[in-house]
C-alpha cells in the first residue's frame, strides 16, 4: 500500500489572507464558483481521522468499511462541503493528457494560466510555494485597467 503523503498549502494559504484578491479576481472566481474554497479558508486537518479512513478503503468497491455499514464519498458531498456546483458543464481530463511529458503538461499550463513553473517536481506536480512565488510577482499588477485574459488566467 502506498504511504500517505498529504500536502501541505500553509504558505499559500498565510499569502492569500495577507493579500487579498483584486475585486476583478474576485467577481471572476465567484463568477465560476471556486470563491467559496477561499470564503472557507484554510482548513484544519484531522491526521488522525484520515489515517483511520486511509486504513478502512476498500479500493475493489470504491467505499469505507466502517462499524456502522458501508460508506463512500459522492460527489453531492462535495458540493456540500464546498459550496462547488457540480452540474453543468463538466471539465473533463481528456486521455491525451495522462499520457503528456512533463515538458507538455508545462507548456499547457502556461497556455492556460500565464504560468509555466520551473524545476523538477515531476510529473504533473506542481509545489505550492512555486505557485505562491509566481503570486508575489502577479499580485501587484492587477488593476482595474489590466486586461480580462490576465484576470481570467
Amino acid at each position: 500500500m502506498q504511504a500517505l503523503r498529504p500536502r501541505r498549502p500553509d504558505d499559500l494559504w498565510e499569502f492569500i489572507v495577507e493579500h487579498p484578491f483584486h475585486a476583478r479576481v474576485v467577481a471572476r472566481l465567484q463568477a465560476t464558483g471556486f470563491y467559496t474554497i477561499f470564503e472557507l479558508g484554510r482548513m484544519q486537518l484531522d491526521w488522525s481521522l484520515i489515517t483511520a479512513l486511509v486504513e478502512r478503503w476498500r479500493p475493489e468497491t470504491h467505499t469505507f468499511h466502517l462499524p456502522t455499514g458501508e460508506a463512500t464519498i459522492a460527489l453531492e458531498d462535495v458540493q456540500v462541503v464546498y459550496g462547488l456546483r457540480v452540474d453543468g458543464w463538466v471539465m473533463a481530463l481528456p486521455q491525451y493528457i495522462r499520457s503528456m511529458m512533463r515538458a507538455q503538461f508545462l507548456d499547457m499550463m502556461g497556455h492556460f494560466t500565464g504560468y509555466r513553473p520551473q524545476g523538477d517536481a515531476g510529473g504533473s506536480r506542481v509545489a505550492l510555494s512555486a505557485i505562491r512565488d509566481h503570486m508575489v510577482v502577479l499580485h501587484p499588477d492587477i488593476t482595474g485597467e489590466t486586461e480580462d485574459l490576465q484576470i481570467k488566467r
